[in-house]
């Protein structure tokens, strides 16, 4: 029997087949990555001592509970559908299409419904829009 001693070849790793796997994921994660701006950003919003409103004679006041129930004009709405919002905000501004729609909203109410009642004005043709807010000294009399 002959035995040959064979020659050990070094073990060798060919890199380049391995940084194009890791470009390609890099440009894959760099694409579907969504960047969110405003995720980690801080808003203090200013003041302003402005005069009080004056009183409007076309003014169509609606109120946003917590709990996404509206009253238009001291009316409660039994449902909370865009369609019947629509019908109520119709109903009520009659045929003034330049009627002001004030809506003083919870400040716990869901954005969603508040855009609700943007959408029902849009529906209806009433485009004049104004949300009430709380002065600095009704907030300080009230104790927040």
């Amino acid at each position: 029997m002959n035995f040959r001693t064979r020659t050990q070849e070094e073990p060798e790793i060919n890199l380049i087949p391995f940084i194009d796997v890791l470009l390609v994921i890099l440009i894959f994660l760099m694409l579907t990555t969504t960047y969110a701006k405003f995720t980690e950003m801080k808003i203090n919003l200013p003041t302003a001592n402005a005069q009080s409103a004056k009183p409007r004679p076309k003014e169509l006041v609606v109120l946003v509970s917590a709990d996404g129930r509206y009253v238009i004009n001291q009316r409660v709405l039994e449902t909370r559908g865009v369609e019947s919002l629509a019908a109520a905000l119709n109903a009520a501004a009659g045929s003034a299409k330049d009627t002001v729609i004030v809506v003083t909203a919870d400040a716990s109410a869901t954005h969603q419904s508040v855009i609700n009642v943007m959408d029902a004005a849009r529906r209806v043709g009433l485009s004049q829009l104004t949300f009430a807010t709380q002065g600095q000294s009704d907030a300080a009399a009230a104790g927040q």
